[in-house]
Parts: C-alpha cells; sequence; structure tokens
C-alpha cells in the first residue's frame, strides 16, 4: 500500500500494509529500563549493584590496540532474547517472558546443541532491569532475575557460553531523579550535571535525557555503566535507539558523543566487551560507528511484532535492498547487523521452508552476526539442520560480504570473489512466483569451466561452463562454492565495472577492488572501444576526448607490479549525451503527468525546492526526455529516501526495471540523495515513469541524462 512522503508517514516496517508500528511495541517499558518505575531508594547497595568485580572472564588483553585487533574478529553467534518478547505466538510476548529461568533454557540448548557450531552468546535484550541503584546505575528485577546478573553470568561462562546485555542510549528520567543523584567514583559529579539543563529529549523513543559529554560528568557516568557490566561478567553490550538513524536525525538524537563514551569506557574496564548499536543506524555517520563499535544494525527489528516471530513481507524482505550502501563497512572488529536469525522453529517463525532457507542464505553471505531468537527448546528438524550447517557457517565466519549482480529484477545473483579465488555465489528468487535464476560466469569473471558446490545439500554438482541455472521456488534460493579451473597467478577479472557519470566527451566508471593472484594488483587499465585509454591506481578513472552522442564500450583489465594482467572485465555500454550534455529534467515540471497518489511537495534541499512524493501508489511521468540516438545511457536520479531503502520502478519503451535505493535511516524528507542508473533510450523523444505499485517508494527531485 501507498504512504505519503512526508515525515509524519514515513515510517517503514510500521506495518507494510500501511498502519503505524513503534519500533519494539512494549520498548518503552523496556528500553527506557521502565519509565513507570518509582525512583530507587538510596539506601543499600549490594556489591553486584557496585560492580564488584568478578573472577569469570576472560583474560584481559594486554592494551587497548591488542584488545581492539581481537575483539569481534568474526561475526559473533548465539541466541538473543528479544523475538520471544515481540510476539504474540500464544505463551510468549511482553517483557514478562523475560526471566532468568527462560534465559537459562535457552543458553542450555546452546551449549548441547549449538556451541560445537560456534554458537556462544546469550544477549538479553531489553526487560533485565526495572530500577536504579544510589548512583544512577540500573538494577536487575528481582522478581524474574532473583539471583541478579553477575549470578546469571556466572552460569553462562560455567558453560562456556558469553554473557550480553541491553542499554538504551542516553539518560533514564527515573534514574535522574531530581538531579541529585550522585556518580560513582566521580566525586562531585550528579546527574545534573550529565545532562543539558533544558531536559532535552533523545534516543528513538523520545524516551531519555539527552547526556551533555562537554561535562567530563558525563563521561564517568557512562564509566560507571561500563564498570559495573564488566563486574558483572558482561561479554556484549547491545545500545539500543542511537541516532543518527532510529528514525530520528536532529542534533538532539545525534549520539555519536555517546557511541565515542562507551568506546571509551568499555576499553577502560579491560574485559573485552563487544559493543552493537542499535536499531538502525544511518549510514551518513558509517565511519563513526566503525570506529567506536564492533557492530550495527542496518534496519528495524525483523520481527513482525504478530503471531509469528517474523513474515516475509513485513521486514525481511527489504534486508536484500538495506545491506547493500553497507557491504563495504563490514569487516574484521565491526560488521553488519541484520537481526535476528528466527529460522529454527517452523511452527513459530512464521515463514515457509524456502523462505527460512533464503534468510539463512542472506545472513551468512553477508557475514551477519548469527543469533536465533527463536526458542531453542522447540527446534524442528529442519531449523537444527540450517542452523548447524558448517559450510553455510564457514561462509558466514570467513568475513567476506556479497554483492548483487543486479538488482533490477527479482531473480538475483550475489556474489563474493574468495581470496584463494574461489567464489561464494548466492542465487536468489525473490519473486511470488517460481522462476529460474542464472549465475552468469562473464559476469563473475570465470572464464572456462569451475567445480560447483551446493552447500546446503553438501553435494559436488561436477564442472559447469558459462553458467548455472536453478529453478527455484518463490522466495527460494541456492548456495554454492564456484572453484574455478583455470587458477593462475594472474589476478582476477575487474567485477562490477559500471559506468558512474557522462558527458557529451567523457565517462566516468568505478569497479571493484581486485583481491586474487599471486600479488597485489598495483594498477588497472581502462579499455574504450578496445583501445587502452587510461590507467588508475585506484577502482575509479574517468575517459575524456570521446565523441558526442557515441556509443562507447569499456573493459578493465587488472595488473599486478610483475607485470601479470587479468582477463579484461565484462563489457559495459555508454552511449554519451549530446553535445552539451547531459540535460536535467526536474521532476515537478510542467508537462509531466501525475497519477494514482504522486503529489508535488516541497523539499528544502531539493533542485528548485520541490520534489515529487507518494510514489508508492502513485507515478510520475517525466516526458520529453531526449536522446540523439538509440542506446544505453547514464540516468542520474536524484531522490530523497529517509527511509533505510526503498524501490523505485523505472518503465521506459516497454521495459520496467527494479531500482532499490539506499536511504539514510534518519526520517529527513528534505535532503536528497543520488545514483547512477544505466537505461535504454531510443532516438529522440522518451518518456519515463516512476512509481511503485505494491510498495513504498522514495521521492524524486530530479533526473539527468
Amino acid at each position: 500500500m501507498a504512504r505519503p512522503a512526508g515525515p509524519a508517514s514515513s515510517v517503514r516496517h510500521r506495518l507494510r500494509a500501511g498502519g503505524v508500528r513503534l519500533r519494539h511495541l512494549p520498548v518503552l517499558a523496556a528500553t527506557a529500563l521502565v519509565v513507570s518505575l518509582a525512583a530507587p531508594a538510596a539506601a543499600t547497595v549490594s556489591p553486584e549493584a557496585a560492580g564488584a568485580t568478578t573472577t569469570e572472564t576472560s583474560p584481559a588483553p594486554s592494551s587497548t590496540g591488542h584488545q581492539q585487533a581481537v575483539l569481534a574478529a568474526k561475526p559473533y553467534m548465539g541466541w538473543s532474547s528479544w523475538s520471544l518478547e515481540a510476539t504474540s505466538y500464544p505463551g510468549y510476548g511482553g517483557v514478562n517472558w523475560l526471566t532468568e529461568a527462560h534465559v537459562k533454557q535457552q543458553a542450555d540448548v546452546v551449549a548441547s546443541k549449538l556451541k560445537s557450531h560456534g554458537y556462544e552468546y546469550i544477549n538479553v535484550d531489553a526487560g533485565w532491569a526495572n530500577g536504579f541503584d544510589a548512583y544512577a546505575r540500573p538494577t536487575a528485577n528481582t522478581t524474574t532475575f532473583p539471583h541478579g546478573m553477575k549470578s546469571l553470568g556466572d552460569y553462562l561462562h560455567h558453560k562456556g557460553l558469553k554473557f550480553g546485555l541491553y542499554l538504551a542510549v542516553g539518560l533514564d528520567p527515573v534514574a535522574y531523579g531530581e538531579g541529585k543523584t550522585p556518580i560513582h567514583n566521580a566525586p562531585g559529579c550528579t546527574t545534573s550535571d550529565i545532562v543539558y539543563p533544558d531536559l532535552r529529549k533523545t534516543n528513538g523513543w523520545n524516551s531519555a535525557y539527552k547526556m551533555d559529554f562537554a561535562n567530563p560528568c558525563a563521561q564517568k557516568y557512562i564509566d560507571s555503566l561500563a564498570d559495573q557490566l564488566a563486574g558483572w561478567g558482561v561479554d556484549f553490550l547491545k545500545v539500543d535507539g542511537v541516532g543518527p538513524g532510529s528514525w530520528q536525525g536532529d542534533a538532539d538524537h545525534d549520539n555519536t558523543p555517546d557511541v565515542k563514551a562507551w568506546h571509551t569506557a568499555l576499553q577502560q574496564t579491560g574485559r573485552p566487551i563487544q559493543l552493537t548499536l542499535s536499531w538502525s543506524l544511518s549510514h551518513t555517520k558509517a565511519d563513526t560507528w566503525k570506529t567506536n563499535s564492533n557492530g550495527w544494525r542496518i534496519d528495524t527489528d525483523v520481527e513482525c511484532y504478530c503471531n509469528t516471530l517474523v513474515t516475509w513481507d513485513n521486514s525481511l524482505k527489504v534486508r536484500w535492498n538495506d545491506v547493500v550502501q553497507w557491504i563495504d563497512d563490514a569487516g574484521p572488529g565491526h560488521w553488519n547487523n541484520l537481526d535476528s536469525l528466527n529460522v529454527g522453529v517452523g511452527a513459530m517463525d512464521g515463514l515457509t521452508e524456502a523462505e527460512r532457507q533464503s534468510y539463512a542464505t542472506l545472513w551468512a553471505i553477508e557475514s551477519a552476526p548469527l543469533y536465533s531468537g527463536d526458542d531453542l527448546t522447540k527446534l524442528d528438524a529442519y531449523g537444527l539442520k540450517l542452523l548447524t550447517n558448517d559450510e553455510v557457517i564457514a561462509v558466514d565466519q570467513a568475513g567476506h560480504p556479497a554483492r548483487p549482480v543486479s538488482q533490477t529484477t527479482n531473480r538475483q545473483t550475489w556474489y563474493a570473489r574468495n581470496p584463494d579465488g574461489s567464489y561464494t555465489v548466492a542465487l536468489f528468487n525473490l519473486g511470488s512466483e517460481a522462476a529460474d535464476v542464472t549465475a552468469d560466469f562473464a559476469d563473475l569473471g570465470i572464464t572456462g569451466t569451475a567445480a560447483v558446490r551446493d552447500l546446503w545439500q553438501h553435494k559436488n554438482l561436477g564442472r559447469v561452463s558459462g553458467h548455472l541455472t536453478e529453478n527455484l521456488p518463490p522466495h527460494g534460493s541456492r548456495l554454492f562454492t564456484f572453484t574455478p579451473t583455470r587458477q593462475g597467478a594472474n589476478p582476477g577479472t575487474p567485477l562490477g565495472v559500471h559506468g558512474t557519470t557522462a558527458t557529451s566527451t567523457s565517462v566516468s566508471l568505478a569497479w571493484d577492488k581486485v583481491n586474487t593472484g599471486a600479488s597485489p594488483v598495483t594498477r588497472y587499465t581502462v579499455y574504450a572501444d578496445g583501445r587502452p585509454v587510461t590507467t588508475s591506481t585506484g577502482t575509479t578513472a574517468t575517459v575524456s576526448g570521446l565523441s558526442a552522442a557515441g556509443a562507447h564500450t569499456f573493459t578493465v583489465v587488472a595488473r599486478d607490479a610483475k607485470g601479470r594482467t587479468s582477463a579484461p572485465s565484462k563489457a559495459v555500454e555508454v552511449t554519451t549525451p549530446a553535445s552539451g550534455g547531459p540535460t536535467v529534467y526536474e521532476a515537478e515540471a510542467p508537462g509531466n503527468t501525475l497519477t494514482g497518489n504522486a503529489t508535488v511537495a516541497g523539499c528544502d534541499s531539493c533542485s528548485g525546492g520541490q520534489k515529487i512524493g507518494n510514489l508508492g501508489g502513485g507515478e510520475v511521468a517525466i516526458t520529453h526526455v531526449t536522446a540523439p540516438k538509440g542506446g544505453t545511457y547514464l540516468l542520474k536520479l536524484d531522490y530523497v529516501d529517509g527511509d533505510s531503502s526503498r524501490t523505485i520502478d523505472l518503465t521506459v519503451g516497454g521495459t520496467t526495471l527494479q531500482i532499490p535505493v539506499s536511504g539514510t535511516n534518519d526520517n529527513n524528507w528534505g535532503a536528497p540523495q543520488s545514483l547512477t542508473v544505466p537505461v535504454p533510450l531510443k532516438a529522440g523523444d522518451n518518456t519515463l515513469r516512476f512509481g511503485n505499485a505494491t510498495d513504498y517508494a522514495p521521492d524524486i527531485d530530479k533526473i539527468t541524462v
């Protein structure tokens, strides 16, 4: 269903059918550590509340640098409580489900059935606390966790597992009290010193006071929380509601100072504690997240907040689009977190078996943390098979995130070229009907034959040449390793070559870095129409001196320090615009046609101060787009998407291209972004139609062709 384009309505995943769902329905009580709490008494402080140290810890690293080098070297694996708190499946749901007994039940299954496959983290999400001690630090709910958090940590460590806890960003108003609560180990500091005098609100729910880190007392408070966690033996911390992101993007919701403070605080404990940020981080601050955390959620919750744990349409399917802008940010020490992997209990998961496998396949090829949110005491045979397939787990743990060849249709091939010259290849049918999906060797840079292994079925399929085609059920997938027969010392073929901009006399190109061969690649040679025209030491180049309105073909060859060269890349065709081009076409220009819900809307930073919105269920036809000759042109699309990602369908000359666009996750609907896509145009006048009949769409500012 369509939804309006403006900020007030830009709430994806709040029900894909157009309703509004708050992320974490019961979370205002849980995340803010319960806003309805009475102020805690300031009398006795237990040893646990005071952050007493524990002997059940991993050895402390010898230095901060060593800790960073080792911590989160691979994506973590384990179990998290939130999915079972979020569902209305009979017998579950609400923070009341979260008890010490239930956590131990899940931990026992991880220890007995999953630990040998790499699962080790037991992460207790929102709802474990219901008060604050005399120093404004959270205390466990003694009804649901009668033995306290240190005792739970000891239990998990005894089983060879690791202990994760949850906090929300900002200072809970109950912890603030009257502003007179002292900060532990910070003489002279009180809660009034660590927030702004006007008590401005922050986090994704506006449920906490924004902290003022210009005052050293604020860092001291975060230090005290980190020391408390370390004293309980915590190995993992999820900080939730972080912005920019989590549907917030203004200055009051800029929590980058909080994240930096948490990074510093966890480092000073001397205990290796992973820090993951949630729930839906903005890519605009990716460098800050990478420097100061071990991972970040790329989107809102995977849970459907319904009578199952998830559904395909409510939140799961968009992960294939959401992750793309983050692919290059993942690596040792910091990973893209796609949220819980709920594939273990068919009766509860809300998915077909094909969907469960595709879900697990995407998580694995993206090197996402693998943590189940299922009730592990009810694992079915198929779910256990999915969770314990060591060949698939090895793909995840290898840490080489895959990328799509193309997303212009629902039949997609994703690949990662591994350092040993092999390829991880996943085929996905994201459509609602069975379909053939093909991995074309030309897209992968494979010449000759390749040995193919099916990782889910543990079967060698023999040698294949040219392509591999599989008929997949709706929302189905296959996962393979391709090992080319010809693997010499030469560099691998450059992949992903594409045009980024074009003028009447130049074309700019980009491609993926080559990571295979006997020695590193030192430069790339770009060929235009069969002739070498320029070289580059990086993965971009601009070819100048081209003819206007000319059809040109480009390839790229990699070369290493010993002069060894790769095979040429797959050819890319680009037709340059006419002399004086390219030409800008405003989406709201007179003469364009709006249908359905589409409307003209204001946009602060858009060209001309306007854009076309409501394109979910609507369409804008940009008319009189002129091409000097028939060919493939580079179209720069300026769009607005304050969501995590949306899809616009472009129809031109009877062909419809599906174009996923990356969003900002900060609910900002006044700041355009851009991307470039190749489009086929006929000579003369063309009409380009933008819309999405079945889902939410980005807003369109202008196009440049």
